[in-house]
């Protein structure tokens, strides 16, 4: 089967679309499962879903498989013969999460007489966009089958050891949250600051202070990471600006700390905005919660996939990462658990390795059989007999 899920891999990767309307991407999936004993949904027009129900041979539960489908917009760097020339990029590796999933579902399909219990198969675009997976939820994914899913999981693909799948109980990966501010000065010539207010000397600060406050408020061991990756002040180089913006990403590990910096980021920013006269507009939004995986869940994958691939093949990770999924949300509402892939090229040292998102990043899909077989066994683990 790894030929034909290489060749739908590469086909996705060299046609890759963001968001929530992927309708290329949405007909190949449906093209891949065609002939399979399926139930098959789509989402309404605009958002490319794709839903299909397996039910095995005997009564059981229902478990849930998941793969996002959607690109970064990114020019691709790679230089490979399939890249993608759009200005879009499968950055991320969800063009080998789609195909794995295709090829579990066709092994499942063929195991369907031995299941007692149902699969669903959940597609999902607009994941990089954020609230893909909400959307689905509100649909009815978790309810596809008729009963709601006992078990959840999905797999990403990351620089790692080619083959090694890694996973932990408890918390996997970080929220994400957003934080925006907008200080509000008084713009004038810039050569006569003292006239003026200006609001970029107070954007520096408040800048500066953020990263104090997370690092000297926050415990290392309930880490806050901030990043501030945008800002804007004037269009001129002689133009003291009215105001100057300034947008972070905030990644926390429990909502403790989340319910604290909704409070506490804004405040620290209009304060200083204060102390020199300015005024501040900020808000904080939650993006994406904790992806935190069912302690009993990710053990029992752990040891599914032990048993499948050996146990050289799996590892359990000391910490969290700070990257953020919206599986989360999926994992808020069903026990489950997310897997990760090693999936670096020979040749290439994972530490050295371009990350997920880089215009860079290669991923061997070679490993594609084994990520089919592992959705799967993960599967079989509830409903195979």
């Amino acid at each position: 089967m790894l030929p034909d899920l290489v060749a739908l891999r590469r086909d996705l990767h060299r046609h890759p679309e963001p968001g929530f309307a992927v309708p290329r991407t949405q007909a190949a999936v449906i093209a891949a499962l065609e002939g399979l004993p399926l139930e098959i949904t789509t989402g309404p027009e605009g958002f490319g879903s794709v839903v299909a129900v397996l039910r095995g041979a005997h009564d059981g539960p229902s478990v849930l498989l998941r793969a996002d489908m959607d690109a970064l917009p990114v020019d691709e760097e790679t230089g490979l013969a399939y890249a993608s020339t759009s200005g879009a990029m499968h950055a991320c590796g969800h063009d080998l999460h789609v195909a794995g999933l295709v090829g579990a579902a066709r092994l499942l399909c063929g195991r369907r007489t031995e299941m007692a219990g149902s699969v669903v198969f959940m597609f999902q675009p607009g994941e990089e966009a954020g609230g893909g997976a909400p959307q689905m939820i509100d649909a009815g994914v978790l309810e596809a089958a008729g009963i709601p899913v006992s078990a959840a999981y999905g797999i990403h693909v990351l620089p790692g050891v080619l083959g090694v799948f890694s996973t932990r109980p408890g918390p996997l990966m970080g929220g994400a949250n957003l934080l925006r501010s907008r200080i509000v000065g008084r713009g004038g010539h810039g050569s006569r600051p003292h006239q003026a207010l200006d609001p970029v000397p107070v954007l520096a600060e408040a800048i500066l202070a953020i990263q104090a406050h997370v690092t000297r408020r926050f415990s290392v061991f309930d880490p806050v990471v901030v990043s501030v990756t945008k800002l804007r002040a004037s269009d001129a180089v002689n133009v003291i600006p009215d105001d100057a913006e300034f947008a972070a990403t905030v990644r926390t590990l429990s909502p403790q700390s989340v319910e604290r910096l909704r409070v506490e980021l804004p405040d620290l920013v209009s304060r200083i905005a204060e102390a020199h006269g300015c005024r501040a507009e900020t808000t904080f939004d939650v993006v994406y919660p904790v992806t935190v995986n069912d302690g009993d869940r990710a053990t029992d994958a752990a040891a599914t996939l032990g048993e499948q691939f050996g146990a050289d093949r799996v590892e359990l990770l000391e910490q969290p990462i700070m990257a953020s999924e919206d599986f989360s949300f999926v994992l808020n509402r069903v026990p489950g658990a997310f897997v990760f892939l090693g999936a670096t090229p020979p040749g290439i040292d994972p530490a050295e390795a371009e990350m997920n998102h880089s215009p860079r990043a290669v991923f061997d899909d070679s490993v594609l059989a084994d990520q089919a077989a592992a959705l799967a066994g993960l599967a079989l683990s509830h409903v195979g007999r």
